[in-house]
């Protein structure tokens, strides 16, 4: 089950946290529960990336991101993500997450989420995002725009590897 309550208490936390530009960096701090769990006793894969929308639905609110969308009528979809998971996370361990916006292209915000413990990197997730209308997708530099952004910065050379190879792969895929 998706875990409401902690998403509400994330979002009311972050309202009453300083506003952050579009590329600013978002600190939340979790607790690995026993419904986190998977059956060898360690956080679940599955759980980890829903973490991670814990600690982006913050970064839209505190970004105004979530604000402009609401106004607009605009949603917000990942379009993809890759994640690395390093270390193992056990019952009650105490995470850091960061999350941050990387920048933009023509079509997709690209952040970047890490979970933290006491130093060291346990996971690290790199994500597209789609801003979404009833015709399809919002330009990126739209939304910055309604944002006050200016242009996205470069994307970093790993970022931008990481969307040439996933242009290479095949769509739909072989049944």
């Amino acid at each position: 089950m998706y875990p409401y309550v902690r998403l509400f208490m994330e979002m009311r936390r972050a309202r009453r946290l300083d506003p952050l530009p579009v590329l600013g960096t978002h600190r939340s701090s979790h607790l690995c529960l026993p419904w986190d769990l998977d059956p060898w006793r360690e956080l679940n894969n599955g759980r980890t990336l829903t973490l991670f929308d814990l600690g982006r639905a913050p970064l839209l609110v505190r970004t105004g991101m979530q604000r402009i969308c609401s106004a607009k009528g605009w949603g917000m979809t990942v379009a993809g993500s890759s994640v690395r998971y390093r270390r193992r996370v056990v019952l009650m361990e105490r995470l850091e997450m960061v999350s941050r916006c990387l920048g933009w292209d023509g079509r997709f915000f690209y952040m970047e989420q890490s979970l933290w413990r006491k130093g060291d990197c346990t996971s690290h997730m790199l994500l597209r995002a789609a801003t979404t209308s009833g015709s399809g997708i919002v330009p990126p530099a739209e939304v910055a725009a309604a944002l006050g952004a200016g242009e996205s910065p470069p994307l970093p050379d790993w970022v931008q590897a990481w969307i040439e190879a996933d242009a290479l792969r095949p769509w739909p895929p072989a049944p």
